[in-house]
């Protein structure tokens, strides 16, 4: 209704527009003759919108729903996996009417611009001893020279097609992606697989990026959040998702191209990757990406480092003004997608942020921690939630930021909020507000063309397929107060793993926190066992018996001596 209404706002003040500008130069005898047929046109009065226009036909309106083309998926003979989906249509055009007024009529055409992505089944998971901090270094060395071109070459003809890059590393997969107008899909591709296939880790080049690394190191120390986020990981788990996702000071030292060199040979192999795209046509892509990557070898793909949560404690003292920590819990990860969507929702659910907005007040802070710690304790500079998921595993936790003396009680504070949402505190408008935040989210990041390349290579890493977005907030909207209640209270039983960073005298000892998630439990008074049998008693009876089940009495008998 409104798009309709704007369009014809629209076709009216292109017709005014010319026709005004068609008087200006005309005689006054012209001028005078036009205002006698159409004296509305003189300014004097304006027809209604809802008359229609003498010659004005006016475009169909558009359909509510467009949506993307359905994803195509092919797999080589060596185990790499190609997928691609068009971008979804979009209306534009336009027409001349006989009144010479220009007017939009609206046409279905695709998004002139494409991204694809080349995604590896490879993260600091994967380093050992000897490679450790290689992906961090791998991240920095993109899009760097080649064993077919230099890097200044690469960089002008990145440059001539108008195209951006980007690279990323994770603990378990690395992504290059390359985004430009489709015209340039053959040399994007090329650009791309020579990149992450050919790299030549020059010597100088190596060189260059470690030193930033060095640089890049020391600033994360000024981002404490950042800081803790990494800590409470190396802190949590027992095995491979315990490695650094950068690089540790003392292992640049031990990091050179050749280190860097075993690193992709080992395990930049066919079936640990996949070729994704948004905006291009399946057909015209393989027709590209065969021949670049069919020769790469198809070795079998290894068993994933074993990882185990089992909670901890760290704590650095800075000498700082201020107290940051973190209280984190193992939850599943993306193999167990119910309970990792409801982690993503929880971290809505409890929200948070700065104590200070630049927008001022009333920008609709609403969220569980913004209403019960930010707005109702001073002494704290920040409260957030944050999840780290992973494939197999996971992380749910509140980072805060606090003065030192206020430190304990505010730790306090956010196991007391932790142990209310699994109390079932949390009313429905609460829950229905972090549905929403999550499905808009996750609606708004696939509007990006290279979110939407990402999506699909991650995915089909994952999961072996792109599993579609409707079923993702399908589980979202099922989600129900008692299924956050449930789940907090599960993942609040497993071990704790808490860091604190700054001034940290005064941070109470591990077992204090854990004790605080604990006390529920040993408030369990009889009372409470006895009302919570009579209550599971009062519901139907299961009943079940093998054997000899000649002498076992009747369900109704058995089910009488319960009522």
């Amino acid at each position: 209704m409104y798009r309709t209404a704007a369009l014809r706002a629209k076709a009216l003040k292109g017709c005014l527009s010319r026709s005004f500008r068609a008087s200006r130069y005309a005689s006054s005898t012209a001028a005078a003759a036009a205002a006698t047929v159409s004296p509305f046109l003189s300014g004097s009065s304006l027809p209604s919108l809802n008359i229609p226009l003498d010659g004005v036909s006016l475009p169909p309106s558009l359909p509510d729903n467009l949506g993307p083309s359905k994803l195509q998926t092919t797999t080589l003979p060596n185990g790499l996996k190609i997928a691609s989906e068009m971008s979804p249509v979009r209306p534009s055009a336009s027409t001349s009417l006989p009144n010479f007024c220009n007017c939009n009529s609206f046409m279905f055409t695709q998004n002139p611009a494409a991204s694809v992505g080349l995604y590896v089944d490879c993260g600091s998971i994967y380093e050992t001893p000897f490679s450790r901090g290689a992906t961090h270094l791998l991240e920095r060395m993109a899009f760097k020279s080649t064993l077919n071109r230099s890097h200044v070459r690469l960089v002008r003809e990145i440059e001539s097609m108008g195209a951006s890059t980007s690279a990323s590393a994770s603990r378990e997969q690395m992504g290059y992606t390359i985004d430009a107008l489709k015209t340039y899909v053959p040399q994007m591709v090329e650009v791309l697989v020579d990149s992450v296939r050919n790299p030549a880790f020059v010597d100088w080049e190596v060189n260059d990026e470690l030193r930033k690394m060095k640089v890049e190191i020391g600033e994360l120390a000024k981002n404490p959040m950042g800081y803790l986020l990494e800590a409470v990981h190396s802190a949590g788990y027992s095995g491979a998702m315990a490695n650094p996702m950068y690089a540790p000071e003392s292992a640049i030292s031990g990091l050179t191209g050749d280190v860097l060199e075993k690193f992709v040979s080992e395990n930049y192999t066919a079936p640990r990757m996949v070729l994704a795209a948004s905006g291009v046509e399946h057909e015209e892509l393989l027709k590209v990406v065969e021949p670049l990557l069919s020769d790469l070898p198809n070795v079998t793909r290894p068993v994933e480092p074993k990882s185990q949560y089992v909670g901890g404690d760290f704590r650095q003292h800075t000498g700082d003004e201020a107290t940051h920590f973190a209280l984190s819990f193992g939850v599943p990860g993306w193999d167990k997608e119910k309970e990792a969507v409801m982690a993503t929702v929880l971290q809505m659910l409890m929200g948070g942020g700065g104590s200070f907005s630049a927008g001022g007040p009333g920008k609709g802070m609403h969220s569980w921690l913004y209403l019960r710690i930010l707005n109702q304790y001073q002494e704290f500079q920040s409260c957030t939630a944050f999840t780290s998921i992973f494939n197999n595993s996971g992380l749910f936790g509140i980072y805060g930021c606090t003065s030192p003396e206020y430190a304990a009680k505010g730790i306090e504070l956010v196991a007391d909020e932790m142990k209310a949402v699994a109390e079932g505190k949390v009313n429905q408008k609460h829950l229905d507000r972090a549905k929403a935040a999550t499905k808009s989210a996750i609606l708004m990041n696939l509007e990006s063309r290279m979110i939407v390349a990402e999506d699909i290579g991650r995915q089909i890493l994952t999961y072996g397929e792109r599993k579609p977005v409707d079923a993702f907030l399908k589980t979202v909207d099922q989600l129900t107060l008692k299924d956050i209640a449930d789940f907090t209270s599960k993942i609040i039983a497993k071990p704790l793993t808490m860091g604190s960073l700054g001034a940290v005298l005064n941070v109470p000892s591990y077992d204090s926190p854990v004790d605080a998630f604990l006390k529920t439990v040993d408030q369990l008074t009889l009372k409470d066992i006895a009302d919570f049998t009579s209550k599971i008693i009062a519901k139907p009876l299961t009943m079940g018996s093998l054997g000899a089940v000649l002498n076992v009495p009747s369900y109704d008998s058995v089910s009488s001596r319960f009522s």
